[in-house]
């Protein structure tokens, strides 16, 4: 008798699903007693109804997982493994590949755009900063290239870049492995996901990521913006000293209030754009770029009002010490128009930032599950040949 692992495909190719299956089989060259015949039958009523043996008496039988006992015993050959490069994938595990996926992506994309972030930072805390009170007006985009070009060179478009790529390799892959937990939790009682569901994913996963990288965050921002900072290092030790280590969650609150629905937005509208298309499109990479891009886009216009106050809450000496303070504050100094300072840069950073994010981590779980394919059709064909050795063996 085996415990096998099904997979079931439900109707409209909506998701796939395990169940266990019972499976009875006889053993070769093994006659049954007529005892044990009867056994049989009662382990079979006992386990397919929910019976129990009439007798009381007890039984014998062998409980195997036989999935995992076939992909151990007739797993893929180094040859073979060679020759189909793919199955490799299956041999990594999901977590960590979901892991590698994210922060690669993550990494590169911000290393990319990072002069862009540079001066949206630039522009939204203008004025803001210590000793800069005589700075009231804001500043424009080519303004603010040409100031840090002047200032501090090339290298001065990637200042505080480290510590963003140290902040988002754990960020992106929180991010994204969170999304997909949260996803099965928010599943309702029919396996389903509904548009509440996946953005209730959405917001937590934002939420979860966004408390356990905020320091980094704060640290990035100190030193991309504040004159004197040579590490991030000093810029802790500083903050440490004169500050004290709630300076460290400085704007937590806006922080968590603007990524929740930021994320929610983003990630619902990518996966239900995604589901809306023919399958045939589904899988291309160009579908995958071209949704993110509009769901980005939809998702920062939506939310970036918050960001500019988290960005000012953030800095030392501002004025600004709740949400409820920093919304009118800004716009009685700069206009609503001051709500939206570096959405300019913000978006070309964004979008395409992204754009590769979720591209990459959709192109890894179609990887995976090719992988996975790829070497279960390996495990059952070399099932079969051992099978059809056995069979001119015995013969």
């Amino acid at each position: 008798m085996e415990l096998s692992s099904v997979q079931f495909q439900q109707p409209n190719n909506k998701r796939t699903t395990e169940r266990a299956m019972l499976v009875f089989r006889d053993i070769p060259s093994l006659e049954p007693s007529q005892s044990g015949f009867a056994r049989e039958q009662q382990w079979r009523k006992r386990w397919l109804t929910g019976g129990a043996p009439s007798d009381g008496g007890g039984g014998f039988a062998c409980v195997s997982m036989a999935g995992k006992r076939e992909e151990r015993e007739f797993a893929p050959t180094t040859a073979q493994l060679l020759k189909h490069p793919l199955a490799m994938a299956a041999m990594v595990p999901r977590d960590a590949a979901l892991f590698a996926a994210g922060a690669i992506a993550g990494a590169a994309a911000k290393t990319v755009t990072a002069p862009l972030d540079r001066i949206k930072l630039l522009m939204q805390t203008h004025g803001i900063r210590a000793g800069q009170e005589s700075a009231k007006k804001a500043i424009g985009f080519i303004e603010a290239f040409a100031l840090i070009g002047k200032q501090e060179g090339i290298k001065g478009y990637w200042k505080g870049n480290l510590p963003q790529v140290i902040r988002i390799i754990p960020y992106s892959a929180v991010q994204l492995f969170a999304y997909e937990t949260y996803k099965k939790l928010f599943r309702g009682k029919d396996g389903e996901l509904s548009v509440i569901g996946r953005l209730a994913a959405g917001a937590c996963a934002g939420m979860t990521s966004t408390f356990v990288t905020y320091p980094l965050d704060v640290l990035r921002l100190r030193l991309a913006v504040e004159p004197g900072y040579k590490t991030m290092s000093e810029v802790a030790l500083n903050m440490l000293k004169e500050e004290g280590v709630a300076s460290f969650y400085n704007g937590l609150g806006p922080s968590l209030i603007g990524i929740a629905p930021y994320i929610a937005v983003n990630f619902c509208i990518f996966d239900l754009m995604k589901k809306s298309l023919p399958e045939k499109y589904q899988k291309r990479t160009e579908t995958s770029l071209l949704t993110a891009l509009v769901s980005a886009t939809l998702s920062t216009l939506m939310c970036y009002p918050l960001d500019t106050v988290r960005r000012q809450m953030q800095m030392k000496g501002t004025p600004y010490k709740t949400v409820l303070d920093a919304f009118p504050g800004i716009v009685a100094r700069d206009g609503v128009i001051g709500l939206y300072r570096g959405f300019v840069p913000n978006a070309l950073k964004t979008l395409p930032n992204s754009s590769i994010k979720l591209t990459t981590f959709d192109a890894v779980k179609y990887l995976i599950a090719a992988g996975e394919k790829e070497f279960l059709r390996i495990v059952e064909e070399n099932r079969k040949k051992e099978k059809q050795s056995s069979s001119d063996s015995t013969e």
